[in-house]
């Protein structure tokens, strides 16, 4: 049954463990939950704020509204031919979602292991690492459409899926909560090592001819060497994106910077490698306050303790500044600031 609660620490459901307060929270196991919750008076008077696994999110200040968060669970798969068509609830843990996957023998999500966050987050977020983005894997989601209490499913084209972004943040951010998504994968194998780390790790292992498991365990011990565990130090994960620049732009980076790191991207722009500018700029593993860089990741900022998100925000901003006077390449947060 549905429960709206009052002046509720926001700690346990934030992967940066910042200690805000909202005034109000309630958690949705259904679709019935959320039609309840609309229907309720309160609702109408406060501002909304849907989490799922809280791990893109940097609280700077007590949420003054309702803060809801997504529990909604369940898998169900259906095979056509080599397709596998795989819905999971919104609340799944991705990463539980992706190992589920794996053992199954569906295709398509290996790369992405170990991602923070929850299924209903990553079309909003087109998560994506080791040269795989959701919207390579993506077939549809059902959400429920806030002013009218429907429920819509949205397909491929509907999202206008870009880098890390999607019509969720963009045109109708605020008006749908995803509670499905629905992946397109397969039972045949199209292997992908081709990006980062994975092609060493799979050599090391002695792997030549790896399955969708090998390459989950690779990335996963990528990972893991790389990142901090929030169950352990706070963090979001990837604090920046990527940034991605006109060639143009690129030929005055590359001209003063000939070592920087970058990728082709299918667009015909380039992409620089945020971790390794935000490095060279001397902030890897740098320590200010509660606050600083992940020691392995300078792309990963973290609370060494009691940081406040006020803390967490301002080291980003003399990161960001850092990088510009530096490279000329202006850095975007990838963490939703509150």
């Amino acid at each position: 049954m549905l429960q709206i609660q009052e002046n509720i620490s926001l700690k346990p459901y934030n992967s940066f463990g910042i200690d805000v307060k909202a005034s109000f929270f309630a958690e949705i196991f259904s679709e019935s939950d959320l039609s309840a919750l609309f229907k309720n008076e309160l609702v109408k008077t406060q501002q909304l704020f849907i989490i799922g696994g809280g791990s893109n999110v940097l609280f700077t200040k007590n949420y003054e509204g309702l803060v809801v968060k997504i529990s909604i669970k369940g898998i169900q798969s259906e095979t056509k031919g080599e397709q596998v068509l795989v819905t999971a609830g919104a609340g799944e843990v991705w990463n539980d979602f992706v190992n589920y996957c794996v053992e199954h023998g569906f295709a398509g999500v290996e790369n992405l292991s170990l991602i923070p966050g929850t299924v209903g987050a990553s079309p909003i977020q087109n998560i994506g690492a080791y040269g795989v983005e959701l919207k390579d894997v993506f077939e549809s989601c059902t959400a429920f459409e806030i002013k009218t209490g429907k429920i819509k499913t949205f397909s491929y084209a509907d999202c206008h899926f870009g880098y890390r972004e999607s019509i969720f943040k963009g045109e109708l951010k605020g008006q749908y909560i995803i509670t499905s998504v629905t992946f397109s994968l397969s039972s045949e194998a199209k292997i992908n090592t081709s990006y980062g780390a994975i092609e060493t790790e799979l050599h090391q292992r002695g792997i030549e001819n790896p399955g969708i498991a090998d390459v989950s365990a690779a990335v996963a011990h990528i990972r893991v060497s790389k990142l901090p565990d929030p169950s352990t130090i706070g963090n979001a994960g990837s604090f920046f994106k990527n940034p991605v620049i006109e060639k143009h732009e690129f030929a005055d980076v590359v001209a003063k910077h000939p070592d920087v790191v970058h990728y082709a991207t299918s667009d015909d722009k380039i992409k620089l490698a945020a971790g390794w500018l935000i490095e060279q700029c001397g902030w890897k593993g740098k320590v200010v306050g509660q606050t600083g860089t992940w020691k392995n990741q300078a792309l990963v900022l973290v609370n060494h303790g009691n940081a406040t998100g006020t803390e967490v925000y301002n080291f980003s901003e003399q990161i960001i500044d850092s990088v510009k006077s530096t490279f000329g390449v202006t850095l975007e947060r990838e963490v939703n600031i509150l």
